[in-house]
């Protein structure tokens, strides 16, 4: 027979193997949740890349794929601005404009303002860039993502988010994004006097990516 001590024995034997299991797998789980936490901010920080330069009077910034990331930190507050749309006001009725106030667009209409996409700006990693002309007669650079691009579509309405929120005298401001289907695309300013590449060296029409 089993003495009382013998129980007493097993009973704590029972208890720390018990314990011991419970902490690993508190252990494991606090593991695998800060690694989930860590991709998360990784993913948020993917969402806003390092620029190539365009200028118009002063070096100006657009936002190009093929650079290495990094992270902006915008504050909480920051209150979203209302660009003017390119269309009439008939027209742009029809449009809906994200949390930052940029204003949305079918493809069927950036389409037709770039001539079926006939004149080409430049050319990144994740797509080229093509010369609109509005229907109010502004011009504007539509950049187009590659339908085979990695980026999700709530990486991409993030990245209008922010780029939205985003305003520097050395940027070039976001006036537009279009997600029609597979379709997505970032409208921004046109900067007529071309790259600040072209400027200073006299190069050709594409753009350099500043390392």
């Amino acid at each position: 027979m089993v003495n009382r001590s013998d129980l007493v024995v097993i009973g704590i034997s029972v208890g720390l193997a018990l314990g011991l299991l419970l902490a690993l797998l508190l252990y494991f789980a606090i593991k695998w949740y800060n690694g989930r936490s860590h991709l998360r901010r990784c993913a948020n920080e993917q969402n806003v890349r390092t620029l190539p330069v365009h200028t118009a009077k002063r070096g100006v910034v657009i936002p190009d794929d093929s650079a290495n990331t990094a992270s902006v930190q915008l504050p909480e507050n920051a209150a979203p601005t209302q660009h003017q749309p390119w269309w009439n006001n008939n027209h742009s009725k029809d449009l809906t404009v994200s949390a930052s106030g940029i204003p949305k667009y079918h493809y069927k209409d950036i389409q037709k303002a770039t001539q079926n996409f006939t004149t080409i700006l430049g050319q990144g990693s994740f797509g080229p860039v093509y010369k609109a002309v509005m229907p109010n007669g502004g011009l504007a650079a539509a950049k187009v993502h590659a339908s085979n691009s990695s980026q999700g579509d709530r990486e991409f309405q993030t990245e209008v988010s922010l780029l939205g929120r985003l305003h520097h005298r050395n940027l070039v401001n976001l006036v537009g994004y279009c997600v029609d289907k597979s379709h997505r695309m970032l409208i921004y300013e046109f900067m007529s006097n071309g790259s600040l590449e072209n400027l200073l060296y006299g190069g050709g029409e594409e753009t350099q990516v500043l390392k």
